[in-house]
């Protein structure tokens, strides 16, 4: 009985040590660069194998802050917070309502828009990127923040699909009783289905803030105009392969754009893994 724990007891030390070492590793890369905004840009490539700064100095944050061209990094917080918010609001409605429709309603060739909807969302954005850009440039959206935003006002294919997930998971028993209480298809969905999905609702909001804060593909192709930059697009402004770049500062406002996605993810937490672990059981 003895060994038996003795055995036990070390092959959980042995797993969380091995634990801890993988997650370090895999976190080292973040590590460094947040303890690299801290060093001056020469001692961050001269001690590249050395985590902790000599001195923590808060230079770069300082020098970060003021941006370029006279734009500080005020305003592409400002312009990134704007994309993210009115995209994730557009992508979350429009989702909920499309999975509705495909979860609980009837109507023709409802399986082949359902296929349909399904390959649109496992095609890469490579694919229609190019067909994209001149449909805009022909609305003459390019160099605003149209291109970005309208289209997630028209459901995005992985969001459908996890709230059509969750729907089917409800009781159509709850719809009929609804109905035989005089509610319309309207009220069903606000008072009924919404309460129900507010996992799966707030697991799309995560994703689709966290993709939008991030993306610097469609900045790089519509945007052209510094003052509309979002922070992922103006951190690459440190980066002058024609002089010195200024790696400190770049570092210290890539550690401050991590905040946002590293607080929605402390406070949303428990909405994550429940709505991403009830979709494998739903359906």
């Amino acid at each position: 009985m003895k060994n038996y724990k003795t055995k036990r007891i070390t092959g959980k030390v042995i797993y969380h040590i091995f634990t801890f070492l993988f997650a370090f590793i895999m976190i080292y890369p973040l590590l460094w660069m947040v303890m690299g905004s801290f060093k001056d840009t020469t001692e961050i490539f001269k001690s590249a194998q050395k985590l902790l700064p000599s001195s923590f100095d808060f230079t770069n944050y300082k020098i970060g802050w003021q941006g370029f061209a006279g734009y500080t990094f005020a305003i592409f917080f400002k312009n990134s917070l704007i994309i993210a918010g009115l995209s994730t609001i557009g992508a979350v409605i429009s989702s909920s309502i499309v999975a509705f429709g495909f979860a609980r309603c009837n109507f023709k060739f409802k399986s082949l828009w359902f296929g349909c909807m399904l390959v649109a969302m496992m095609l890469p954005f490579q694919v229609i990127m190019i067909p994209q850009y001149i449909l805009f440039n022909k609305m003459g959206w390019v160099g605003t923040y149209l291109p970005i935003i309208v289209p997630q006002f028209f459901g995005q294919g992985f969001f459908i699909f996890l709230n059509i997930q969750f729907i089917k998971g409800i009781p159509i028993d709850l719809d009929e009783a609804a109905y035989m209480d005089g509610c319309s298809i309207y009220k069903i969905f606000v008072q009924i289905i919404l309460p129900l999905i507010k996992p799966a609702l707030v697991t799309s909001a995560i994703f689709s803030f966290m993709w939008r804060w991030d993306d610097f593909l469609a900045a790089l192709l519509y945007l052209s105009d510094p003052l509309k930059y979002p922070v992922s697009y103006a951190l690459k402004m440190f980066a002058d392969p024609t002089a010195g770049s200024d790696w400190g500062a770049m570092f210290a406002m890539a550690t401050l754009s991590l905040l946002p996605i590293f607080f929605i993810f402390l406070t949303m937490q428990k909405y994550l893994v429940e709505g991403i672990a009830s979709t494998g059981i739903k359906g």
